[in-house]
């Protein structure tokens, strides 16, 4: 039997109300995404590229249509299970990087994997072996507020990927960065779930990172083509 993919959206639809108004923003939206696949979710703004990563990581439910996460119906799971989910299964970059000031590059990469129970030590190792694999073991001591721009969304994909999730979920996470900077640290994702063998999908509006990665789909009329 063969294994079911990482991640599977089926018919996925979502209607915003806004007084008088519906906006249909998801129309039945379909994807399946392969274990060790990076795949570019393009369209236009307010396309609704957002909500459909906010769908598939389990941050909002569906109107109607399904999430697999491995074979895994998520729809009628309980905000405990998703929950769960979210912090096994899932990973998320964002356009910022939302790291936590106080705490050190190595910390911010140490803390998702404490807190779903992994050992100190272990936890050290592993937050030690992911920025080393984006070229910041000397920056790893180092707040936030001492990270450049791209430093620090290196730092919040190797937080991203601490519990090495099957899924990556990425919000145009070189859209703040001037186009040199963006290229270095798309490289580096790159290179880091090449090794991890995530599967990911990366909304973005930069054609040219677009064609590097295995696969593009377009969100169009609230489909995916």
């Amino acid at each position: 039997m063969a294994e079911a993919a990482p991640l599977r959206l089926d018919n996925v639809r979502r209607t915003f109300v806004q007084g008088p108004v519906e906006l249909r923003v998801l129309r039945g939206a379909s994807l399946t995404v392969e274990a060790g696949e990076i795949v570019a979710l393009m369209g236009p703004s307010g396309a609704g590229k957002s909500t459909l990563l906010h769908i598939a990581g389990l941050l909002e439910r569906p109107d109607d249509g399904e999430v697999w996460l491995d074979g895994l119906a998520c729809g009628r799971l309980n905000d405990d299970k998703r929950t769960e989910l979210r912090r096994a299964r899932l990973g998320f970059v964002y356009q910022f990087h939302h790291l936590l000031p106080e705490f050190s590059a190595l910390e911010n990469v140490m803390l998702p994997q404490m807190i779903a129970g992994v050992a100190r030590a272990d936890a050290t190792n592993r937050a030690s072996e992911l920025l080393a694999m984006v070229g910041l073991s000397e920056r790893a001591s180092h707040r936030p507020a001492r990270l450049s721009g791209g430093e620090q969304q290196r730092v919040a994909i190797s937080r991203a990927l601490a519990n090495a999730p099957a899924v990556l979920l990425a919000d145009e996470p070189t859209g703040n960065l001037d186009r040199e900077t963006a290229d270095q640290v798309f490289e580096e994702l790159v290179k880091v779930l090449r090794t991890t063998s995530s599967a990911a999908l990366i909304a973005t509006h930069n054609p040219d990172l677009a064609q590097r990665m295995d696969r593009t789909v377009a969100l169009e009329g609230g489909v995916l083509v």
